[in-house]
């Protein structure tokens, strides 16, 4: 396999796996393109994505433009000379000009097998549709949104006890060797190339806040898959008293409590506590009250004297949890 010269645009911490295979692999990486650093966390402190921070960490040129669409940005590709580009999670579309250029392509690493879930939130759109297995896809983009010939996939079961963080974190890891393996073929001019089937696309838009308050109301099965989606961002959430908890893992249970209504505590035991549902019961076994860290439900009931009784409930849109919790 010949070394080719890589430029790579990635910017969350899904994309950091890549650029480091990428590296490990032997390929040239000539830069690093990620979005500008942003505020952050409770305190808004101005901090790099984690792409450029590995970027940085191991000597590579790295390059924030706002807008590919700049001039100066399209300039300093077409001065990097790169074989291929590489686009992880990067955040910013890509126009005609920079498609065209890599003798290669632009390949992208997308966390779902497509045509199924194209989109921003792949993850998240599995796990509430209740997926049993989903995977990772390196494409060749073109101008569609995740519209490309397919080149290599890698198909991941989704474990039980998975929620979007688990998942993310096995395909991050899935993804950085499937593109390796891509490169490879790409280099040698071996690589598989096969048109996606519209007629079987899925859209996974991305993921707001206001999408992850609970509603009781629905079946146990559904406010399980609900509370994995959203773990651990933003978190699922509820409202007890005047107080908004975050609900980071729960258990459906098959069985009514006659007489309950959705959102009724109806058992507090050494498990946690259970709330009806529409139908059948969730048991909750993890959760963060406002401004605290992850708990307990056991630990949450004795420190927020939860009682058999009390009612979760919605919280009114616009009114969920901030940033910092």
């Amino acid at each position: 396999m010949r070394s080719l010269r890589v430029v790579f645009m990635g910017t969350p911490d899904f994309a950091v796996p890549s650029l480091k295979a990428v590296m490990a692999a032997g390929h040239t990486v000539v830069g690093v393109f990620t979005q500008p650093d942003r505020p952050r966390g409770r305190g808004h402190k101005v901090v790099p994505s984690p792409v450029k921070q590995v970027a940085v960490e191991a000597g590579l040129p790295v390059f924030q433009p706002r807008r590919l669409r700049e001039p100066d940005a399209l300039e300093t590709l077409c001065s990097l000379g790169p074989d291929v580009i590489c686009v992880v999670a990067y955040g910013q579309i890509l126009p005609k000009a920079i498609l065209e250029l890599p003798p290669l392509g632009c390949v992208n690493v997308h966390a779902s097998l497509l045509p199924r879930w194209r989109g921003a939130a792949p993850i998240q759109a599995a796990l509430l549709a209740g997926d049993t297995v989903t995977g990772v896809t390196t494409m060749l983009m073109d101008e569609g949104l995740d519209t490309g010939d397919i080149l290599l996939q890698r198909v991941i079961p989704i474990e039980a006890g998975d929620d979007a963080g688990a998942l993310h974190d096995r395909l991050a890891a899935a993804g950085a060797d499937l593109l390796v393996e891509t490169l490879a073929l790409l280099a040698d001019g071996r690589a598989p190339r096969r048109p996606q089937d519209d007629a079987l696309a899925t859209y996974a838009p991305k993921v707001e806040r206001e999408q992850a308050a609970l509603d009781w109301s629905q079946p146990a099965g559904r406010i399980f898959n609900h509370v994995r989606a959203y773990a651990p961002w933003p978190g699922a959430y509820t409202l007890h008293g005047e107080r908004i908890l975050k609900v980071l893992q729960v258990e459906p249970l098959p069985d009514d409590v006659p007489g309950a209504v959705p959102g009724e505590v109806v058992v507090v035991d050494e498990r946690g506590f259970v709330v009806q549902a529409g139908r059948g019961t969730v048991l909750v076994r993890r959760v963060q009250p406002p401004g605290g860290a992850p708990m307990s439900g056991r630990d949450y009931v004795n420190g927020y004297r939860l009682r058999t009784g009390d009612r979760l409930t919605a919280v009114q849109p616009g009114s969920g949890p901030s940033d910092g919790n």
